[in-house]
């Protein structure tokens, strides 16, 4: 554990050591201060329509704020991972110490988790800048805590297999454009292939839902915490970090 926390705590700093952590976060902090701002004012206009025109019960905080806030964030975050990721082990390669790191007394496991949580903890802090959103909510009405706790669980576990995919496409290419194409090309392909169910048939329909990321992402936001869902993002998260571990592993016999 004392390996992966090094990695980890190494290429966090890296992050930091170059303009990407705070471009990516500064143009993160940007977009959802504009949308909370937005879907914020869209609640008040739509609330004072209710109230003036006498058309029944108001929209609620979750369902015209906090659902729609973190919904978007989720489709954000599938464009900021690929910067977060391509680095990874693509720089390595470019840079020749990917050999130092692989004949280093570290095993497989640890530089892969390690690489992964440094990641992690980047989203965690952009995530931690988003708690003001809630703060604001609660100052200002009475929302429902559990379904935005929820949607943070759904989002971290959502943006977590971006990044086992954005890891195991830095491990295959030394170009982290590429990279960053190949991770972004991937997530939209999981978020959208739930589309091709109106064309497909009983079986497959129900194949491409359960394979679709957005689809498991709609019970947290409903606050539900849902084990199957929980299972699936767990276990696509862990295909990906496997998948890493052979592509390292056939690079060191190369």
């Amino acid at each position: 554990m004392r390996n992966i926390w090094t990695i980890a705590r190494r290429d966090f700093r890296n992050y930091f050591t170059s303009p990407i952590a705070y471009i990516v976060i500064a143009g993160f902090m940007v977009i959802m201060g504009w949308m909370f701002f937005f879907s914020l004012s869209h609640f008040n206009a739509q609330n004072m329509q209710y109230q003036q025109f006498n058309m029944g019960k108001a929209v609620s905080i979750t369902d015209g704020i906090v659902r729609p806030l973190y919904g978007n964030m989720n489709v954000v975050f599938l464009f900021l991972v690929p910067f977060i990721t391509m680095r990874l082990l693509a720089e390595e390669k470019k840079s020749q110490t990917i050999a130092l790191l692989m004949t280093s007394p570290l095993t497989l496991t640890e530089i892969i988790l390690g690489k992964f949580l440094s990641a992690l903890l980047l989203v965690g802090v952009m995530l931690a800048c988003t708690v003001i959103y809630p703060v604001v909510l609660f100052w200002t009405g009475n929302p429902d805590p559990g379904p935005i706790l929820s949607s943070y669980l759904g989002t971290l576990l959502l943006t977590s297999c971006y990044l086992s995919m954005g890891l195991l496409f830095s491990a295959m290419t030394e170009n982290q454009i590429v990279a960053g194409a190949l991770t972004f090309a991937a997530g939209l392909f999981f978020w959208l292939v739930s589309w091709a169910t109106q064309s497909a048939g009983p079986v497959w329909s129900d194949i491409l839902n359960y394979l679709s990321l957005i689809s498991h992402y709609n019970n947290f936001a409903q606050g539900l915490i849902s084990s199957t869902d929980g299972i699936f993002y767990l276990s696509f998260i862990g295909i990906g970090l496997f998948l890493t571990h052979r592509v390292l592993d056939s690079y060191r016999w190369r």
